[in-house]
Formats: structure tokens, sequence, C-alpha cells
């Protein structure tokens, strides 16, 4: 089938390579014209047989919903625009309204696969009427990994965008655990080779895991972290799982530690540690550190 791809980066360009191996014709727009097979998003679209499937890899918020608007200005009725971005599955709903208004369908599409994608496959969970999505199977089914899982019809509209979104969370709480463990074996002078144990997981274990085996990798590289300031970013999903866990009154307590855990990563120098050992002080007359 013919694709229309828009936003080439790390994900948008492997993803489109892969498509290309399986047999697909896609044809690729980005703001960088060193990567774009198209110079426009109308040229995208006019080099496209209907009924057309355009593919949106861009980040979340506005970049998502300006090119979701030009595009449904530029496309026809019985077309599918696919959000593949890691947009809010609220946004979904809007952009789902929007273009149907039009007679355009929407299918959002959650894909974790990362840098590794291309050769391994992206893992994939999308949403919207079983018509739409039926137009955008032969590309799920190329990006997809081998075998009978790593894909999922996951519901309606903002279903798949949701889907994504607890991954990430769940995401989140396990790199928390692996790196927790990590620390407090370096800490103790009792184990001599921190590297060694984490590699002696990867087999047998009921923690070995994908991340387990990043994890050594990293430490193959870097065996004490010492090159890494220690900063980790939130994407954004993080806190859209712990806002969906309050608002549905579902507990999610080690997905929330872990997203506060990177909130002090950005701190080097902790106000509530201050106050801490300002209590301490007041209270049991223990030591103080001064600047």
């Amino acid at each position: 089938m013919e694709l229309g791809l828009v936003g080439l980066g790390k994900m948008g360009g492997n993803m489109r390579e892969r498509i290309r191996r399986a047999g697909h014709t896609v044809i690729g727009y980005d703001r960088n014209p060193d990567l774009a097979d198209v110079h426009s998003l109308e040229e995208l679209v006019g080099r496209l047989q209907g009924p057309r499937v355009v593919w949106v890899m861009v980040p979340a918020g506005a970049a998502t919903q300006s090119t979701i608007d030009e595009l449904g200005e530029l496309l026809q009725p019985g077309d599918v625009v696919v959000d593949g971005g890691n947009s809010r599955w609220t946004d979904d709903e809007k952009h789902a309204e929007e273009l149907a208004a039009k007679g355009i369908g929407f299918v959002d599409c959650g894909v974790s696969g990362g840098v590794w994608g291309l050769e391994n496959g992206y893992a994939l969970m999308y949403g919207g009427s079983a018509e739409d999505v039926a137009k955008v199977q032969p590309v799920f089914d190329a990006l997809k990994p081998e075998g009978e899982f790593g894909s999922v019809h996951a519901g309606k509209v903002g279903a798949g965008h949701f889907a994504k979104m607890v991954h990430n969370g769940i995401e989140y709480a396990m790199m928390q655990a692996y790196a927790e463990g990590w620390e407090l074996l370096e800490a103790v002078d009792s184990v001599t080779d921190v590297r060694e144990v984490f590699r002696s997981w990867q087999e047998g274990t009921v923690i070995r895991s994908w991340l387990l085996d990043l994890a050594v990798n990293a430490l193959d590289e870097d065996e004490h972290l010492d090159k890494l300031r220690g900063y980790a970013q939130d994407s954004g999903e993080g806190r859209w799982t712990v806002e969906a866990a309050i608002d549905n009154a579902v507990p999610l307590p080690a997905i929330t530690a872990s997203l506060f855990a990177r909130f002090a990563s950005r701190q080097e120098d902790s106000p509530q540690m201050k106050m801490i050992a300002a209590l301490r002080n007041q209270f049991g007359g223990h030591a103080v550190e001064k600047k």
C-alpha cells in the first residue's frame, strides 16, 4: 500500500525504512529537507492515491495539532490520519471529532521500540473504528515484531495512546527499581563486581527483561556510570498516568514514586532535605552541614 509519513526523526525515519523493506511505498515529509521525499504536506497528499493514509510522527501538542489541522484541509472523505506520536488520549478524541466532521477517519497509535525498532520491530497499540484500522493494517503488520504478539487493537479512539501511556508508566517504575538496586549494590563493600551481578540476572531470574539487558549494555560502556550526570527528564506520559490514576481512583504507588524520583534528580541541593536537616538539629541536636 501507499503511506504518507510526516516526521522523519529517529523513530519516523527508521519506521519509513522498515515499512519500505516490507514492500510498501512510503512518501515522507519532514521540515528538514535533507530527510524529506517531498517539500510540503500538500505535495505529500497529492502524491498519494485515495483512500489515503497519512501517519503523523511529530511531537505531541502544538506540532501534532497544527499538522492534523493542515491535513484536515488537504485530505478527502474516506482518508485516514494516524497519530503515532505520544499524544494524550484526550487530544485523540478531539482530533477524531474534528476530522470526522470532514469525513476523514482517525486512528491513534502508541509506538514502542525506540532506536531498536528498525531491526526488532515496533510494539503497536492502536485505537479507532474497525473500518479505519483496516485501512492501516498492512502498515501495522509491517512495523510489528515477528511473531504472534506485539500489535493490538486496544479499543476505540484514544485507547492506543492510553495503553502506551500506561506502558510508559510501568517502564518508569521498572527503571526506578533497577536503578535503586544498582545504587545499593554499589554502596556496599562486600559486592566487588556490580556489573557482573547485573549480568548474571539476565538468565534464569524472574527480573530478567530487555531493560535489564540495556542496563548491562550501559554498564559495559561505563562500568560505574561515572560519565553521566544524575539527571533524568520525563516525557510527560508518567505525569499523565498518575493523573489518570487520580481521576479513576486507582492506586499507583510505585509508578507515582518513580515519577517523583525523576523530579528529585533536578535538584542539586534539595530544599526538602534542608528542612529535614534543620528539624533534626532542632529536636535532637543532630549535626548539620553548612554551605
